[in-house]
């Protein structure tokens, strides 16, 4: 049986464990640089930057302790246009419990969140090739952006920032 729940400070080296399995399922392992420590501070310091639910597998009649097997990190952000909205950073299912319905639960449970807290909608990326998530998420009526309103994703890494931020040279 599965059991959803906040995550907590223990729980961050099965988190870590988590995003890195998800980054190898999406072959990008190798960007992984996140520590625990760091995990620890910006998930349960004074200002936690992200929040987190851990999905729990035990085995009925077991003595055994339960495995964390799924998480989603998320977070709050604003839109000027609509408000209030959720942004699920990362969303993993390990493998072998895929089909149990704890993704679903995982969303269930994000989604009333949302709702409560008086979100306009949950924004989310999903990588170019990952068919069975894109596939799962637009089941449940997700729209995909990229197509529909041509919107690209853009990041600056930390060299550039290093750069901007650094005093004009005259």
């Amino acid at each position: 049986m599965f059991k959803l729940r906040k995550a907590e400070p223990g729980d961050v080296s099965d988190i870590l464990r988590l995003i890195k399995e998800l980054a190898k399922y999406e072959e990008m392992e190798d960007r992984v640089l996140l520590t625990e420590k760091e995990l620890l501070e910006d998930g349960f310091g004074e200002t936690p930057f992200y929040h987190c639910i851990v999905a729990e597998w035990q085995e009925e009649q077991s003595n055994k302790e339960p495995e964390v097997i799924g998480f989603a990190m998320y977070y709050f952000t604003y839109d000027p246009w609509t408000g209030k909205l959720l942004y699920l950073e990362d969303f993993f299912v390990v493998e072998e419990y895929r089909g149990k319905g704890i993704g679903s639960e995982i969303l269930k449970l994000l989604s009333h969140l949302a709702m409560k807290t008086r979100c306009s909608s949950m924004h989310f990326i999903v990588a170019e090739g990952n068919h069975p998530s894109i596939e799962f998420y637009k089941r449940r009526g997700a729209d995909d952006l990229s197509k529909e309103e041509g919107w690209r994703l853009f990041r600056f890494d930390k060299d550039s920032l290093l750069k901007m931020a650094s005093p004009a040279e005259e």
